[in-house]
């Protein structure tokens, strides 16, 4: 595995936005929202998808993480509900992460509209999301396993979502979300705006795009296989104690706000408690903190009350923070994509991030 790239060795041509968010005709007060949340420019995901999306157009998405799809998808589905309000959304994601994210996002985007969400995930209430959803909200956002059970006790009518949004498809599908996604599929209307949003195409995933979607519009604009504002490097152990060099790296001041991925959960567990113990301010996400606690971790580090954030696999998406200036692999990763995501989470809207892999 290959995991050397200096980031200023790439030499693309930059993005040149057409326009801004002014220019496109989205509803006046989500156009305020995006302004005060300082954005102008559209990235090339927002700048190729939210038209034909206002137009009604299914589309395939293709975009690597931490490119802005998250706005070209949630801008045009908020100005849509907003002409109609009997309009409903279905917004699905691999991980409960990713799925709280794209909440947070819509709140922030559909501010003081009158338009609300629930979020359907596991590890929180069922009986609390079956009260809100009974509220009729017009978008729902939600993982595959949640949102399937609430079909199957008859608390979530999918027949009833005119708009659907898969989100990073190649991920549910690597995490066995196959059936669940097609089961769900099979109770959608046929008559629908679908919406489909992946990393990469695989075969399994071309399946379910032929099932899901009419006459798609194809939107590209991945960069290459690798994160291009990531700089790579590896650091060699050569033997030596693996967390004495990881706090010779913590302590350095450009370290600010910093992802470690370990291997298992144990081995998270254990170095969260063993830097903790050397004075630095550290939390941790793997499957079995609660989703309460994995989600107050996040906001610890997007609050910067955290240094570290430390993590399994199961966070290599859905954590969407975007000066994160350090991902160390701690323990190399299982797969090239399981690199790939992990990286990922550096080097976001157009930032520059650093990844460091210790090998021995």
């Amino acid at each position: 595995m290959m995991f050397v790239k200096k980031a200023d060795d790439v030499i693309e041509t930059p993005y040149v936005p057409v326009g801004s968010f002014s220019d496109l005709p989205l509803n006046e007060t989500v156009k305020k929202n995006v302004f005060a949340r300082g954005f102008d420019k559209l990235t090339p995901i927002q700048n190729q998808a939210i038209l034909p999306i206002l137009e009604g157009r299914d589309l395939v998405g293709i975009a690597n993480t931490g490119t802005g799809k998250t706005a070209a998808f949630l801008l045009p589905l908020i100005t849509k509900v907003s002409k109609d309000r009997n309009q409903k959304v279905l917004i699905i994601a691999p991980t409960r992460e990713l799925a709280v994210q794209i909440q947070d996002e819509f709140k922030l985007f559909s501010f003081g509209m009158g338009i609300f969400s629930t979020l359907c995930i596991g590890g929180a209430s069922l009986n609390v999301q079956a009260r809100q959803l009974s509220r009729r909200p017009n978008f729902v956002i939600g993982t595959p396993g949640r949102i399937k059970d609430l079909e199957s006790r008859r608390i979530l009518n999918l027949g009833h979502y005119g708009n659907v949004v898969l989100d990073e498809v190649d991920r549910m599908l690597d995490m066995g979300f196959i059936h669940d996604i097609r089961h769900i599929v099979s109770f959608l209307p046929e008559n629908r705006q679908s919406l489909f949003f992946s990393a990469t195409i695989p075969e399994e995933t071309k399946v379910v795009m032929q099932s899901f979607l009419t006459d798609p519009v194809t939107v590209s604009v991945t960069t290459g296989p690798t994160p291009q504002n990531v700089d790579q490097d590896i650091v060699r152990t050569q033997g030596k104690n693996k967390l004495e060099i990881l706090h010779q790296l913590l302590i350095k001041e450009e370290f600010k706000k910093v992802l470690v991925f370990g291997r298992t959960k144990w081995g998270v567990s254990k170095l969260e408690v063993s830097l903790t113990q050397r004075g630095f301010k550290a939390a941790a996400i793997h499957g079995n903190k609660s989703q309460g606690q994995r989600l107050r971790a996040l906001n610890m580090l997007k609050n910067n009350e955290v240094q570290i954030l430390l993590a399994t696999d199961v966070a290599s998406r859905g954590i969407d923070i975007e000066d994160i200036t350090h991902v160390v692999n701690y323990d190399v990763p299982g797969s090239y994509e399981d690199y790939i995501h992990r990286i990922g989470r550096t080097g976001r809207v157009g930032k520059k991030g650093v990844a460091l892999t210790f090998v021995d």
